[in-house]
């Protein structure tokens, strides 16, 4: 038997790494939707997708801790299901960038716009237009600056909870449902954007220096925190906006508790949040699409600079076309948070029935069957923007028939 060897990724470092791919910058902006869905009850969808995050999160760390080596969910599902299974949950994940990215941007700017005054498509447009150009120049958001993002994203929220708890009001519960389960299934829907990202744990196993003992601490930890931070959001921001919860409620919170010193403040930290976030996804978009038309689910053309220490500069193009008319004709953040959430809450669906295919009997793969349950429960919330990964899966389809009838070019 090979003898696994790690690497040097501390239980600390791997749950801010963990933390940050789950919690990003989503999170200045999904409050608010989700109150507009549901109103109080809102938190209800909160709870009921932190109790799905528990058999995921522990799935994905399992998955991890037996495929060290793994290069995401789409290696799992290649794994479990075969080529053309893998090339569809590659393409949600692809296709899901250029739409989630113009979201992350959007929130960005929805908090410049709040907090400096400057147009919010405007500061979208600025905000992709750095992030492309960083990515074209070669340049990567490095782990430590990653984890810093993550640190100041949690001192926001957490110094949002803090300061604006005690201006709760009760009063702000009432009524609590109105708009009853179909509307807390609706804010569940947009939700599922910040309860992506457990299947990192699988893909980062193998540098951890304490192995799988140091992954499945970080992701307990990881769990806990996040916890913490969610219902601390939802809960507070009911309480203390209420109903006239503005679309930039950490500013709305971060005001009701220090004073009106959080306004500029808070349009700097989402700035430099929704950067760092769309380069560090675009980065990886980036490899992605060249590793997908490598294996035939894109035209081979795109898998020049897929090699390490390359760009990919012809899959970070791509991306940036697809983005240009996400930008244009769907400015609807809304619409856009909850196409992102189908494809990568397909992708999580797709990750945990894999697992159960994968992992051995036991307890592991008991909570791989009962996280695959409620992750097409949870899948089920996203209603009709399902027929964006549905497309998708349909794009990939064609895609591999495409190339299959196709010499791949030279590089």
């Amino acid at each position: 038997m090979t003898k696994r060897t790690y690497g040097g990724i501390s239980a600390g470092q791997g749950t801010a790494l963990l933390v940050g791919a789950v919690l990003g910058p989503g999170m200045l902006v999904l409050p608010h939707l989700a109150a507009s869905a549901a109103g109080p009850a809102s938190v209800l969808a909160w709870a009921g997708l932190l109790a799905l995050s528990v058999p995921v999160a522990l799935t994905f760390a399992a998955l991890g801790a037996r495929y060290p080596d793994g290069g995401g969910v789409a290696s799992f599902v290649g794994l479990a299901f075969g080529r053309h299974a893998s090339a569809v949950a590659g393409w949600w994940f692809y296709g899901a960038v250029p739409i989630g990215t113009v979201a992350g941007a959007l929130v960005g700017g929805q908090y410049v716009e709040a907090c400096l005054g400057v147009p919010a498509t405007l500061a979208a447009c600025l905000i992709l237009a750095a992030a492309f150009a960083a990515n074209a120049a070669g340049l990567r958001t490095s782990g430590g600056l990653q984890i810093g993002f993550v640190v100041l994203l949690v001192a926001l929220l957490a110094t949002a909870v803090i300061t604006a708890a005690p201006h709760a009001d009760a009063a702000n519960f009432t009524p609590f449902a109105p708009y009853g389960a179909a509307g807390v299934a609706s804010a569940a829907g947009v939700l599922m954007f910040a309860f992506v990202g457990w299947e990192a744990a699988s893909h980062l196993s193998a540098e951890f220096a304490a192995g799988r003992n140091g992954l499945f601490r970080a992701t307990v930890v990881t769990l806990v925190v996040i916890a913490l931070l969610y219902l601390g959001v939802s809960v507070v921001s009911v309480g203390v906006l209420g109903p006239g919860m503005t679309g930039v409620p950490l500013t709305a919170m971060l005001e009701t508790g220090i004073g009106g010193a959080a306004r500029p403040i808070t349009g700097v930290v989402a700035v430099l949040l929704t950067f760092g976030a769309v380069n560090t996804y675009l980065a990886g978009a980036a490899r992605l699409g060249a590793a997908l038309a490598r294996d035939g689910a894109l035209p081979g053309w795109f898998a020049r600079g897929g090699a390490p220490g390359e760009t990919p500069y012809r899959s970070l193009a791509l991306l940036a076309v697809l983005s240009v008319p996400v930008l244009v004709w769907a400015v609807d953040l809304d619409l856009l948070m909850r196409a992102t959430s189908a494809c990568l809450a397909a992708v999580t669906a797709t990750g945990v029935a894999a697992a159960v295919r994968l992992l051995p009997p036991g307890r592991h793969r008991r909570t791989a069957a009962v996280g695959c349950g409620l992750s097409l429960v949870a899948l089920g919330f996203c209603g009709v923007y399902l027929v964006v990964p549905a497309v998708l899966a349909l794009v990939a389809w064609g895609a591999l028939r495409f190339t299959a009838r196709r010499p791949v070019p030279s590089r």
